[in-house]
């Protein structure tokens, strides 16, 4: 993609930003800029949210949460996502303003995507990124970047890389902690994806709460350093919201507002989402900032405005509200869905039969649930699928669903006067009743999600979640219950579960025939559910994030070094593996081969041959290198990947190309090198792994290369 042109925007920010007083560009500095009409500025909100959907401002399309859209490592998919987001932003920012309403999430700044490493699974906040894997999710947020910001001279809307750039929890801490990461896992795991960002032309940064090696992310001079020199990022950087406040009531590295404003301002946070930048101008009465550095800030953000085209006519002021919800719009949300949910235990029973006969008993709290399709930072839909619903839609229309609730989604009981364990004996019953049992379990934003600042007594629910953050990977208690009912009745159970995170599922998984990870699967996921049960589509996603056994397993949760971490450093052997996710085809890889040492492109080309003898499906090509280097992560590393669709007995032909970089590994210093003389490389549709082999049968295809020259 070629790079947008941006010294017209710079020149005509400029300028504008030198006709303003002082104190009208420090107003200028607040998320909630006011109007300078002698200058005809109108005010704007730069408060806006499209994680997985136009949020919080009217009805929109509404997607998979991201993780769920991680899931698919699909490229063209999440481009194509980005691009109706960014859309119908800019439909509901042009019908907005023709009637004069400005307000907090009606602008075109949009605060996503949000591509922090999750890098451990307690993580109340992991729903909202790609998962572990630095590659998958510097891949997958460019092409959201891509598709949400669109091509030409004006930005579509306006996309912000978050939070820059070591923050994954715990939530409970985030206002005072500080998170300490090498040189090393700093370049090899916390900053690729934001490079990737940058790269991709990304128009913001946003900081995080928490510190970084000491120093406040809003105010880290190291981290604007990277940013700003090494990347030359130049667009806005905008401060979390009320994190500059944390600098003198929690982090305690300035004693007032006036110096907290300062420091920030200094180190480069051109945007303050809070009420801090309030004392700006009080500090630079003090002499604490200068007039200099309030217009630089200025000029990034009036920069960032006239690229959306705000003062003058651009042909996205002519995209209708008709936009908003359109049949392609809800098909690309529900095509997103299905590529999304992965199959992790299947002993044959899926896909269902759609025999007229058929009795399915659906049960569970999260069985006709909407806050089990949403997620957290999710806008709202104007018609919600429900996966029972899908399932009635899916299924033959003669066949008999039964459903009940079965138990609370954490509670003891769900009505509040009868005694525990209320709803099982129905769902026992019905579960007689039916041929197959099809149990809808896990969380929702309710007891997994961002802290919440005012208590919330759900945060603490069921022994789950501490606000918001995991406490343990097993399924609420009263859902546990429910489910040993069920396997006693010794029906064929598929479990559904919705969450965003990974769950223990060791005690149950015996004893059922098929569990799926559903996610959060957006306004449409209960069809798309209801399809992938019945054969209509195949699933094809894969885990983008590692499913450990135990938490035992784990490093503690406030300990940020990678060692032990993520699928390239963990060496216990996981419940279900990244890259993990099996599907209805039967497709084998075979014949991997060196093909040629391009140097003029620096890549390496290999090829392999693809046959489906199963089902027609998607599945995922993956590519992991291994240098023989002792700086190399002790596992594999994705490299890419790549989705491709093959019908029953249909072959190809795969070409796979390596650019040299990807054989660097990183040394203490966080200076990417060549160490070693060789590398291994694995191709496959799973990642290599004993566990991979174990639950699917194959053996990932492998081959060793010569490192290649350094210079």
């Amino acid at each position: 993609m070629e790079k947008r042109d941006r010294s017209w925007a710079v020149k005509q920010a400029v300028a504008l930003v030198r006709r303003m007083t002082t104190d009208e560009a420090i107003g200028q500095l607040m998320y909630n800029s006011p109007a300078i009409p002698r200058l005809h500025v109108p005010e704007y909100n730069w408060w806006n949210e499209g994680l997985h959907g136009v949020a919080r401002s009217g009805c929109a399309t509404m997607f998979p949460q991201a993780i769920g859209m991680a899931a698919s490592f699909d490229e063209d998919l999440m481009e194509k996502t980005g691009a109706v987001i960014g859309r119908e932003g800019r439909a509901m920012y042009n019908a907005y303003r023709s009637h004069g309403d400005r307000g907090i999430y009606k602008g075109l700044t949009f605060w996503s995507p949000n591509v922090n490493i999750f890098r451990d699974p307690r993580w109340g906040r992991g729903q909202e990124t790609y998962g572990e894997d630095p590659v998958l999710s510097g891949k997958l947020g460019a092409a959201f970047v891509r598709g949400l910001q669109g091509e030409g001279k004006y930005l579509q809307a306006a996309a912000c890389a978050k939070h820059f750039a070591v923050h994954s929890g715990p939530e409970k801490l985030r206002h005072e902690f500080n998170a300490e990461a090498s040189k090393k896992d700093m370049a090899e795991t916390y900053l690729p994806a934001f490079k990737a960002l940058a790269d991709a032309g990304v128009e913001g940064f946003m900081g995080a709460y928490n510190r970084v090696n000491g120093e406040p992310a809003c105010a880290s001079r190291a981290l604007m350093r990277i940013l700003r020199t090494d990347w030359r990022f130049e667009g806005y950087f905008t401060s979390d919201c009320w994190a500059i406040r944390d600098f003198y009531e929690s982090h305690r590295v300035t004693k007032t507002p006036e110096q907290a404003a300062a420091m920030a301002l200094k180190a480069g946070c051109d945007l303050n989402c809070g009420c801090t930048y309030l004392s700006l101008k009080e500090a630079y009465r003090k002499h604490l900032v200068t007039d200099e550095e309030v217009r630089r800030a200025a000029v990034h953000l009036f920069t960032t405005r006239f690229l959306l085209g705000m003062f003058e006519h651009t042909p996205y002021d002519d995209v209708p509200v008709s936009e908003i919800e359109s049949a392609r719009n809800i098909a690309t949300s529900r095509k997103m869905a299905e590529e999304s949910i992965v199959l992790l235990k299947n002993n044959g029973i899926l896909p269902l039969s759609r025999v007229k006969t058929m009795k399915i008993a659906v049960v569970g709290p999260n069985a006709d649930s909407r806050e089990a399709l949403a997620g957290n930072y999710h806008g709202t839909s104007s018609e919600y699928v429900t996966v029972l619903q899908g399932i009635r839609e899916a299924a033959n229309p003669a066949a008999k669903v039964y459903y009940c609730l079965g138990a609370h989604l954490y509670k003891d009981s769900v009505e509040s006067c009868a005694a525990p364990d209320d709803k099982i004996t129905e769902a026992v019953i019905r579960a007689e009743q039916a041929q197959v049992v099809i149990v809808c379990t896990g969380l929702d934003e309710t007891i997994e999600g961002e802290q919440k600042d005012v208590g919330n007594d759900s945060y603490l629910a069921g022994g789950v979640s501490d606000d918001g953050d995991r406490v343990s990977l097993e399924l609420p208690k009263s859902q546990q219950r429910l489910l040993r009912a069920l396997v006693e009745v010794g029906k064929p159970i598929i479990i559904l579960n919705f969450s965003g995170s990974p769950m223990d599922f060791s005690e149950f998984e015996p004893g059922v025939s098929a569990i799926l990870q559903c996610w959060y699967p957006g306004a449409q996921g209960g069809r798309a559910i209801g399809d992938i049960l019945f054969g209509k589509v195949s699933p094809g996603g894969k885990l983008p994030v590692t499913f450990p056994k135990s938490l035992e397993d784990l490093p503690p949760f406030t300990d940020y070094s990678m060692k032990g971490r993520t699928y390239r450093y963990m060496q216990k052997e996981p419940a279900y593996p990244f890259g993990y996710g099996l599907t209805y085809g039967d497709i084998e890889l075979k014949g991997l081969r060196f093909v040629e040492d391009d140097r003029e492109h620096r890549t390496y080309v290999l090829s392999a041959f693809a046959m489906n003898r199963g089902g027609e499906t998607d599945d995922v090509l993956q590519v992991y290198v291994k240098p023989d280097s002792p700086l190399a992560p002790p596992n594999p590393s994705l490299t890419d990947f790549s989705r491709f669709h093959l019908r029953r007995n249909e072959s190809m032909d795969i070409r796979i190309v390596i650019p040299y970089e990807m054989f660097q590994v990183v040394n203490e210093e966080g200076k990417r090198v060549y160490d070693g003389s060789q590398a291994e490389i694995f191709v496959g549709l799973q990642a290599p792994g004993s566990r991979s082999e174990k639950l699917t049968g194959r053996k990932d295809l492998e081959i060793v290369v010569k490192l290649p020259e350094k210079n």
